[in-house]
């Protein structure tokens, strides 16, 4: 039975579901600590004094963020890869299903990182209104997937993973650009015994926050390009709620992190 299901398989079908899979579970190891850090050890992390700080600290966070930056690089490089295989060089890019070329394609990679860049000034601007630089940059990445779908010709699918795209490599720069550089000089002050500059918390913070809240439309966005539901003709309208409620629910968890307690 096993051989004859295998048999129906198309070759090209198995490094997809190999890149698939590698990209949900790195995923979800990224994602779940990037949940720990946040929700767990943000209401843990104050209840430390000055010692056992200095004794948890340098031995917890090195292999936390071990894991947490290398689950960020992998999920985004297979990422990539995925989108070169089903669309810069597979059928699912434009509405016409015609064979996508590099002047289709190009355009929405870059903006990949063009959109970090603009991203990165955004927060910097706003620091001292996280919630609102993301909310600021929630509508940006809409407006990007309408010059996709209305300018390129994109279609629902690729329109909607490239928003996820864009959230996705704002993410894994955050965690190699900001958080784990800050992150860095903070054990080694911690360590040390001194109190860390008050820049690299701050920085840490905000950018695992605004990770937090593009975590829900990015999960969106990864399980549900092909389900029909999604194929709205006002889809902005769908996406723009749908980051509001995802906003919305994520607030409420950080107003719930301090009301969890210990034994």
């Amino acid at each position: 039975m096993v051989h004859l299901l295998a048999l129906d398989l198309v070759p090209a079908d198995w490094p997809q579901l190999s890149l698939r899979w590698f990209h949900f579970v790195a995923g979800v190891l990224w994602i779940g600590l990037l949940y720990f850090f946040n929700w767990v050890n943000a209401g843990f992390a104050p209840t430390m004094d000055a010692e056992t700080k200095k004794k948890v600290v340098p031995e917890l966070m090195p292999r936390a963020l071990f894991w947490f930056r290398w689950g960020a690089a992998i999920t985004w490089l297979t990422g990539v890869m995925l989108a070169f295989l089903l669309y810069y060089h597979g059928p699912f890019l434009l509405k016409t299903g015609a064979k996508a070329s590099a002047k289709d394609w190009l355009p929405a990679f870059l903006g990949l990182f063009v959109g970090f860049l603009i991203y990165d000034q955004l927060a910097k601007l706003l620091s001292k209104s996280a919630d609102l630089a993301y909310l600021v940059w929630a509508a940006l990445t809409v407006g990007f997937g309408c010059y996709l779908f209305g300018a390129l010709g994109y279609s629902h699918r690729a329109t909607f993973i490239h928003i996820g795209a864009m959230f996705g490599t704002a993410m894994a720069a955050n965690v190699w650009m900001r958080i784990w550089p800050a992150q860095r000089r903070i054990i080694t002050a911690v360590k040390s015994g001194q109190a860390p500059d008050p820049k690299d918390p701050a920085m840490a913070t905000l950018r695992s926050r605004h990770n937090t809240f593009m975590s829900v439309p990015l999960f969106l966005a990864m399980v549900s390009v092909d389900q029909p539901g999604m194929h709205l003709d006002q889809w902005e309208y769908m996406w723009a709620g749908a980051m509001l409620i995802g906003f919305g629910l994520v607030w409420w968890i950080y107003k719930q992190v301090p009301k969890v307690k210990g034994f």
